[in-house]
């Protein structure tokens, strides 16, 4: 069984298609799974690290602006499409799976061409451009919200099985809890909001956090804040410049970036971060309440769609960038956390989205559109 999986850019595209491979190596063994990104994305990290060859064309995401930018990219992706004839014609897959974005556009045309089954995962809940034109020559989509299944009408055959992540709810007691937050360097007594903003950090956010430490505001919780690697030397000269020590702040904790995430989200009350699709499906499956700040930039606004999600389930509330300052960040916090058990309520409400077996579903349709064996 030959395996071409078209994931390129973000984690959000690229961790689930690792994912979706390690379960069907889990499951066929023998199989030879090739992953096709550009040279731009973290794919050239995530995919070489997680054991997987890595082929690499040349693609762009192409806006609606008339410049010389977009032109030269529209050039290169339209040699993008016959490097991925090539590459298709070359590897002879026996299924291509795409997890969205720009990249799914070249290969899956190619492998409709050669008649090879195509199956697509579309992790938000606002169906990018690409996964919309590809709907109705795919032959499953599987999607991770029934939103995202409203919204594609045109698709033949659209099976809601969530999105695969490696977060786990570690079904913590409180003193297990408790224990945690003193190894940390926190209170057992105050609640400890999570701040993050992913692997590139989230500017509004960051600088809201900063106006809250320098006027001492978080007198009612702490606050453990992943700054993004990119962003840490930054925020370390800016609170410099304040007299502030980043390592010695009194019940706030800052660090470039949170490898245990799983630990760091249980043992947390609340979450400030933005609202990608994996960040979603996280929080459903530890059960966290969330205030989010949707990118503002993001392709279609996705990311106000994926946190609707959530705040539609009363599980969540979403703070805008242009809304975003230390004063209103502060007081939404405060707001949330004075009534402890509405605030557990909400953590329980997002559990109610949450869709278990998961890579189990998911191989299941692979197999269906393969006529493999159980």
């Amino acid at each position: 069984m030959k395996v071409l999986v078209a994931a390129a850019g973000s984690g959000g595209h690229i961790n689930p298609g690792i994912a979706i491979a390690n379960k069907i190596k889990e499951e066929q063994p023998d199989a030879e799974i090739i992953f096709v990104g550009t040279k731009r994305g973290l794919e050239n990290d995530l995919v070489p690290r997680s054991g997987f060859e890595l082929e690499k064309i040349e693609v762009y995401g192409v806006s609606r602006e008339i410049s010389y930018t977009n032109f030269k990219k529209m050039c290169k992706t339209l040699k993008g499409f016959f490097q991925a004839r090539k590459l298709v014609k070359r590897i002879k897959p026996d299924i291509v799976i795409g997890t969205g974005g720009y990249i799914c556009g070249p290969i899956f045309l190619a492998a409709n061409k050669y008649k090879i089954p195509t199956l697509l995962h579309e992790s938000n809940a606002f169906p990018g451009v690409t996964v919309k034109m590809l709907s109705k020559k795919v032959k499953t989509i599987l999607v991770a919200f029934k939103d995202a299944k409203e919204r594609l009408p045109k698709g033949k055959n659209v099976i809601l099985t969530g999105t695969p992540t490696k977060i786990k709810d570690l079904k913590l007691s409180q003193d297990e809890i408790d224990d945690l937050k003193k190894n940390q360097g926190f209170v057992t007594n105050k609640p400890l909001v999570l701040v993050y903003g992913g692997s590139q950090g989230a500017k509004s956010i960051n600088e809201s956090i900063i106006e809250i430490i320098e006027l001492s505001k978080n007198k009612e919780y702490e606050i453990m804040w992943a700054t993004g690697p990119k962003q840490y030397e930054i925020i370390r000269k800016e609170l410099e410049d304040k007299k502030i020590d980043i390592n010695n702040i009194n019940g706030v904790k800052i660090l470039p970036y949170i490898y245990n995430m799983d630990e760091a989200m249980n043992i947390s009350d609340l979450c400030v971060c933005r609202s990608g699709a994996m960040t979603i499906t996280e929080m459903s499956i530890i059960g966290k309440p969330a205030i989010f700040a949707p990118f503002p930039f993001a392709a279609e606004n996705h990311q106000e769609y994926n946190a609707k999600v959530l705040v539609n389930q009363g599980a969540a509330r979403i703070l805008t960038d242009k809304n975003m300052t230390g004063n209103t960040l502060n007081d939404l916090i405060n707001e949330m956390i004075k009534d402890r058990n509405k605030l557990k309520q909400m953590g329980e409400n997002a559990k109610k989205i949450v869709i278990n077996n998961v890579e189990d579903k998911i191989y299941d349709e692979i197999r269906k559109l393969m006529n493999l064996k159980k």
